[in-house]
């Protein structure tokens, strides 16, 4: 069922988009050759939990960790671990924050050092994208409006959609209907209302589209060893433009 967010539901999202914002902004200056990703995972925890708010996928179905560190041909899902990221690394960076009972979920892609032209293309070109579905998030269009966008833009771009992976709606629970694919037709899917959240996610390749599921059973890397990136925000629909609920947002709260 799809839910449409009181006023008050909405400030609270803004306050957990916020957090989720913070810890990206506050991690970026540690994301360099040498550091784990687990000593990331520590300095993710501490900041959220500093901010009277709780990491939204540590025991999640399961999940050990606060965040998502997916490396290289590493999708999604990525558990910290004692891996020390290296020169040359792209990382995804996946984050939810849970303020009063509420969500925010925001995913980013980083690179480590000097990285690969073609690393930067699938990260320009994937992050582009994420805001190309972001335009259509407005009142009267369709889910599917979004994930034509993504699509049209990823298929320009000769980059890989995993299609396996989708968005979703957000609130009390980390992941709520409606799912956002980031393929689709324009004009298909439920109807975009004002007070609904949802999290929108490219999530491209490099090469093929093709993934599997590592023995570990969360971590998700492409099929081919090509390098994936991720991009997310959380997206509130309103009577005008879009707000990103966890971006930098014009009043000054984050």
């Amino acid at each position: 069922m799809i839910t449409i967010k009181s006023p008050r539901e909405i400030e609270l999202m803004r306050v957990a988009g916020s957090i989720v914002y913070q810890t990206h902004q506050y991690l970026k200056k540690f994301i360099k050759s040498g550091i784990t990703t687990e000593e990331l995972d520590k300095l993710a925890e501490d900041f959220i939990i500093s901010k009277d708010a709780t990491p939204s996928f540590k025991g999640y179905q399961g999940f050990p960790k606060t965040l998502c560190t997916s490396v290289n041909d590493e999708v999604v899902h990525g558990i910290p671990s004692n891996y020390k990221l290296k020169n040359g690394d792209i990382i995804s960076i996946d984050i939810g924050a849970c303020y009063k009972g509420y969500h925010g979920d925001s995913a980013w892609s980083y690179v480590v050092g000097n990285v690969s032209d073609n690393d930067k293309y699938l990260m320009e070109h994937t992050e582009k994208s994420l805001y190309e579905g972001i335009k259509m998030a407005v009142k009267g269009n369709r889910i599917g409006d979004i994930s034509n966008a993504i699509e049209t833009y990823a298929k320009k771009h000769n980059l890989g959609i995993v299609r396996e992976l989708v968005g979703h709606g957000v609130g009390t629970n980390l992941h709520e209907d409606p799912n956002v694919p980031n393929y689709g037709e324009k004009g298909k899917g439920p109807l975009l209302k004002p007070g609904m959240v949802i999290a929108i996610e490219p999530m491209l390749t490099f090469g093929k589209e093709n993934i599997y599921v590592e023995d570990n059973d969360w971590t998700i890397r492409t099929y081919d060893g090509s390098n994936a990136a991720h991009f997310e925000h959380t997206i509130l629909i309103t009577d005008d433009k879009p707000e990103i609920l966890t971006g930098e947002c014009e009043n000054g709260k984050k």
